[in-house]
């Protein structure tokens, strides 16, 4: 496995082996003590399948206090994925980092707890799955809002389709104190 560091520290892209001839292919989506050396050594208690359509934007979404770290990847199809720094005084804070995944690549990527995290759908249809290192609480959740221009994410979709509870989405400034605070190691 690859694991390429990305502009904002934590945030990592990895890029299993593949396996492949006529008949198909083989790929070790998660090995703990391989995920572990590259810094990864959270638990995953849920794992999370989600289908979409093109032009399907979901997020941006956070949960705290009760975090979740995320590792994510496409099973079909095509995503724009993005992770924004969402954590109260951190170095990075409001900077994100934004990487396609698909099925052709097979990537994946590693978003810490403190992120705010969302994806776009590229192709006619994305199978999105994650594996999260805390369970869902919908009373933690939070949105935040998409094209908050403070954030300057490029979607690369004019028009997407956005649920209602995203549109309603706060901007990183009107989410101040609500945030989770950096620390440092």
């Amino acid at each position: 496995m690859n694991v390429i560091e990305t502009a904002i520290a934590g945030v990592l892209i990895m890029e299993p082996k593949l396996f492949g001839d006529a008949r198909g292919f083989f790929m070790e989506v998660y090995h703990e003590d391989r995920y572990a050396g590259s810094g990864i050594v959270s638990r995953f208690v849920q794992d999370n399948l989600s289908r979409s359509a093109r032009g399907v934007l979901r997020g941006l979404h956070i949960q705290s206090p009760r975090a979740q770290g995320k590792l994510v990847t496409v099973l079909a199809g095509c995503v724009l994925d993005v992770a924004v720094d969402v954590r109260s005084g951190s170095p990075t804070f409001g900077k994100h980092v934004a990487v396609e995944l698909n099925e052709q690549n097979r990537h994946q990527m590693w978003i810490p707890r403190g992120f705010a995290h969302g994806f776009v759908v590229r192709s006619e249809s994305a199978d999105f799955f994650y594996k999260c290192d805390e369970v869902y609480s919908p009373a933690d959740e939070i949105v935040l809002r998409w094209d908050d221009p403070q954030l300057g994410i490029d979607w690369g979709c004019d028009d997407p389709k956005v649920s209602a509870r995203d549109r309603e989405g706060l901007t990183l400034a009107q989410l101040a104190g609500r945030l989770p605070r950096y620390e440092t190691a």
